[in-house]
């Protein structure tokens, strides 16, 4: 058996359809079909979601904030984002955040998110971040259980967010020293 040919890089405008394509299924996986038959309603394809991800690509919002994807030859398997954490009790000088990390749902249980997420970590240290924060749904057992594994810890904080579909989405946080 030959290895895959698998790599974490910075996303680049061109990776934009795949990053979407990859959105619309874990969102799909993720929200049971919700999320899916709203988007459907609305009209919202891959074309749409690609353009999106292609102006944030070409024009980051601030110079700390990175995508990443994660590759297997030159298709995206996962992407995520990293920047300064924006939480109220942050300091953003100092505390990183994982903004999304998504991995297709058809190639999970393949080190993409192991790669991916030391990629994160990697990003987060050359940006000068001394700590760093990951906001989980709290359903996400599986999510939640990979993180814990790599030395992430809950820190007591919690939120509730509207998800894609309008339901409320709880969310707890984690956080991790980076020196």
């Amino acid at each position: 058996m030959v290895a895959a040919d698998v790599s974490v890089r910075v996303g680049w405008p061109a990776d934009a359809a795949g990053i979407a394509e990859v959105q619309l299924r874990s969102w799909r996986s993720r929200y049971d079909g919700r999320l899916a038959a709203q988007l459907d309603e609305q009209g919202i394809g891959v074309d749409d979601l690609a353009e999106a991800w292609r102006s944030t690509l070409a024009r980051p919002p601030q110079a700390r904030q990175r995508a990443l994807v994660a590759l297997v030859r030159d298709t995206v398997v996962g992407f995520a984002l990293t920047g300064p954490n924006t939480d109220p009790d942050a300091d953003p000088s100092a505390d990183g955040e994982i903004g999304e990390l998504t991995i297709d749902p058809d190639t999970t249980r393949a080190g993409h998110g192991s790669r991916l997420l030391q990629a994160c970590v990697d990003t987060l240290l050359a940006d000068r971040f001394a700590r760093a924060v990951v906001w989980v749904d709290a359903t996400d057992d599986v999510l939640r259980a990979f993180l814990t594994s790599t030395g992430w810890a809950p820190d007591g904080a919690s939120r509730e967010l509207a998800d894609e579909t309008g339901a409320a989405l709880k969310q707890v946080r984690l956080h991790t020293a980076l020196s």
